[in-house]
């Protein structure tokens, strides 16, 4: 039933399918680029009985489902319009209006309402009044580099590209979704409001930690077209949950995974074409392949294990990264293609801050506001990183002490691929609860059989 009491508040067939092919090609995905590990069954090391699974059938069942299930929706369902603004872009809208019943796209949604509940069981959110400032959150220089310029080639590949002295720079002959979903210092934070309702002119990085923009670069999808006066925390905006972009993304994964990552059928081919030109990208994609060096790609979807991907799968990644973010689908997207191997020492950087347009700026700002004076590290005192490293600002650079665990860079284990399994599990299924051992489950490989304990060997 696609039509229940409640509307899209409640679950649907249309939901379900989208369920049924996100968890197909995450189980294509993962065997697909796991197999020959511990964490497939059979693989060296595998914890569990021995089985007679083809892991080639597997991944090609998996495949068929995902891509069935994604072709009923994506068939059925149109793509929101965009007409590359905040207003009146039902494109836009569809992540920041209160009621998402409207938006073909949105296939499950969760509402909210100022007036019901009581206490921290209200029905409200703090979403719009965070993004306004940057709630201690903020885009990587490495993703906002992952956008092709709008004729569709990578930065470093397209003379379009005006370089990164300034956040409108960077945003200059962008593929669109960067353009209206990241925000730019001045911008006015809704078309409603006045002058003095706008996003400072500068990356605001030094202000309270609660709110500030880690790394300059601020999000904006999802920013209401409401004002909220003083910020507040009665935001209702609806959240998607599901939409049905998803599932166009699904069926081109699968289609070049089912091809040997060199190809992809015309089904896919159609829907990848709808989701570019919806960007305002030139529909053919082969102009973004042949232009794509993934030696000058910092994106770590380039990779699967220690291999890199053929330049059309990871380009596959690409649309796929640019589409959903913020949705929350990139740790298991990272996760179920094996792409964190390679991660050792990696360092997080944000927007241009040393020789930029912005130095300056701050330098007067500071002038005024004692608050606002750019201290580097080492500094005891210090709010941002130190010159002498980079000229983007690296926000796990600034505080040195031992008690930042991520101030040498992101590191990874193969372990952490899977989470272990809680202790409890084991002493309630166990002959001998004292020993977890003889329990009939078995933990996750790399995880030891004790509580609060970190993975082995690291």
């Amino acid at each position: 039933n696609n039509a229940p009491v409640g509307g899209k508040n409640r679950l649907t067939k249309n939901a379900a399918l989208l369920m049924k092919s996100r968890v197909a090609l995450f189980e294509a995905s993962w065997l697909s680029y796991h197999k020959g590990t511990a964490l497939v069954p059979g693989g060296p090391g595998w914890p569990g009985k021995k089985t007679g699974i083809n892991i080639e059938t597997e991944i090609s069942f998996f495949l068929d489902e995902c891509m069935k299930a994604s072709k009923e929706l994506a068939d059925a369902i149109p793509l929101a319009e965009n007409n590359g603004g905040y207003a009146n872009n039902p494109y836009y809208i569809q992540f920041a209006d209160k009621s998402l019943e409207k938006y073909p796209e949105i296939l499950f949604w969760r509402a909210y309402e100022k007036d019901l509940g009581s206490g921290n069981d209200k029905l409200n959110h703090s979403a719009s009044s965070y993004l306004r400032h940057g709630g201690n959150n903020g885009f990587t220089r490495q993703f906002v580099e992952t956008f092709l310029c709008s004729d569709g080639k990578p930065i470093y590949a397209s003379s379009l590209y005006q370089g990164d002295l300034s956040i409108e720079s960077v945003r200059e002959n962008r593929d669109n979704r960067l353009q209206i979903f990241m925000m730019t210092p001045g911008e006015k934070f809704t078309t409603k409001s006045d002058n003095l309702d706008k996003a400072p002119l500068l990356p605001n990085v030094v202000d309270l930690v609660e709110v500030r923009p880690v790394t300059g670069y601020v999000l904006r999808k999802g920013l209401s077209d409401e004002p909220y006066a003083g910020g507040g925390s009665w935001c209702v905006e609806g959240c998607p949950i599901f939409r049905v972009t998803e599932a166009y993304l699904n069926y081109i994964e699968a289609s070049c995974i089912k091809n040997g990552g060199n190809s992809v059928d015309a089904t896919a081919d159609k829907y990848w074409k709808q989701l570019r030109t919806r960007a305002m990208l030139p529909a053919d994609y082969a102009v973004t392949v042949a232009a794509t060096d993934l030696s000058k790609e910092s994106d770590w979807g380039k990779y699967s294990g220690k291999n890199l991907v053929s330049s059309l799968l990871y380009n596959i990644r690409r649309e796929r990264r640019c589409e959903l973010m913020e949705e929350s689908f990139r740790m298991d997207d990272l996760k179920r293609w094996r792409a964190l191997d390679n991660i050792n020492g990696f360092m997080p950087e944000g927007f241009r801050l040393w020789g930029s347009h912005y130095k300056p700026l701050y330098e007067a700002e500071g002038k005024i506001d004692a608050k606002k004076v750019l201290i580097p590290a080492p500094a005891a005192k210090a709010n941002v990183s130190s010159p002498d490293e980079s000229e983007y600002i690296r926000p796990y650079r600034i505080n040195l002490t031992a008690s930042n665990y991520v101030k040498d860079g992101y590191k990874w284990c193969e372990a952490h691929y899977l989470s272990p399994i809680n202790i409890e599990h084991f002493r309630i299924t166990a002959t001998n609860p004292d020993d977890p051992s003889t329990s009939v489950i078995y933990q996750n490989p790399g995880w030891p059989l004790t509580s609060n304990s970190g993975a082995i060997g690291y």
